[in-house]
């Protein structure tokens, strides 16, 4: 079965809302109304009605659920803003507050954090921190985790891969590289992947020395004794993928070779990594998957489609079933 065929049955009929932040946004107006239509999710686009209507292009609006954040029922505003000043825990004024709540990815954020939206995909026309901020403020992590981190899905063909961090942590020691392999074994699972972690590294079993080294060595030891799916490292890439290549770098490794999930050291390699085997490799890249979360929040790129707001929509309810 195809991935989103997989992913569209697995929320069809679970009735789960997701909220768009950017509702006058064509791209956004444009997969709603298919997620609406093909009754994936019960959209939720923020922005002012005659806007959207506007900006649909002829699309049936009709059956998105709009909400004007400048005209928001008064003690559903003031619920609200309980609810912020409560999560915020005097570290800020109600004024100050009231003015994060006139931002609409805040106001999005809160319809999340409250349980009026199962998820939120913002990104479209805001920078990624303009969408993980008032999440990691509001939503803030799983219980047992410290950061988030972004994972892509690499398809070609049959074949699946999930490459993290990619898009949030500059620089990860070895506990943030446990905690980023742990997101993405989940996240692989959701995509039918049965995962084996690889820590990545321009280094394999000691071929070469130094702290960059030293970090993967640690993070595979502590992973090993921490996660509940294989893992190994440290590893270069070819030893983390090629069969052949790991007989002779890594034999007696049960993950090299047969790798499924990549945790790159940091963000720059990462990030290169992801677009080089999309660019070259002829790969699709579906993300950045922000994991982590205590509730499912998703960054668009702002270069994307219609086609990818859908398909990062259908990823965003299907974290929620979590």
């Amino acid at each position: 079965m195809n991935l989103f065929d997989k992913l569209r049955n697995d929320i069809k009929g679970e009735n789960k809302k997701i909220v768009f932040p950017e509702g006058y946004d064509e791209r956004i107006i444009e997969a709603a109304v298919r997620l609406a239509n093909e009754s994936l999710v019960t959209p939720i686009l923020l922005g002012n009605k005659d806007e959207i209507e506007k900006n649909a292009n002829g699309e049936d609006i009709s059956k998105l659920q709009i909400i004007d954040i400048n005209n928001y029922p008064k003690d559903e505003y003031e619920a609200m803003l309980d609810a912020l000043e409560e999560r915020r825990n005097g570290k800020n004024t109600r004024e100050q507050l009231a003015k994060w709540l006139n931002n609409e990815n805040y106001f999005g954020t809160m319809l999340v954090y409250m349980g009026k939206a199962d998820g939120m995909v913002s990104g479209a026309s805001h920078a990624t921190g303009d969408t993980v901020r008032p999440a990691l403020q509001i939503i803030k992590t799983k219980k047992g985790m410290r950061r988030i981190s972004g994972a892509f899905l690499m398809q070609k063909d049959d074949t699946r891969y999930v490459f993290a961090d990619c898009a949030i942590n500059l620089e990860l020691d070895s506990a943030g590289m446990v905690e980023v392999a742990q997101q993405s074994a989940d996240t692989a699972k959701m995509f039918g992947i049965d995962p084996k972690v690889a820590f990545l590294s321009f280094s394999t079993k000691g071929s070469a020395k130094g702290e960059m080294v030293t970090k993967v060595q640690e993070a595979t030891k502590m992973a090993q004794d921490k996660l509940d799916v294989p893992s190994d490292g440290e590893l270069q890439f070819d030893a983390a993928l090629i069969p052949e290549v790991a007989k002779k770098k890594a034999p007696n490794s049960k993950v090299a070779g047969n790798a499924n999930v990549f945790v790159f050291p940091e963000l720059q390699s990462g990030n290169i990594g992801y677009k080089i085997a999309q660019r070259i490799g002829g790969f699709e890249a579906f993300g950045p998957i922000l994991q982590g979360m205590a509730k499912p929040v998703s960054d668009l790129s702002r270069g994307c489609n219609a086609e990818d707001v859908y398909n990062v929509s259908i990823i965003t309810a299907a974290q929620s079933l979590k």
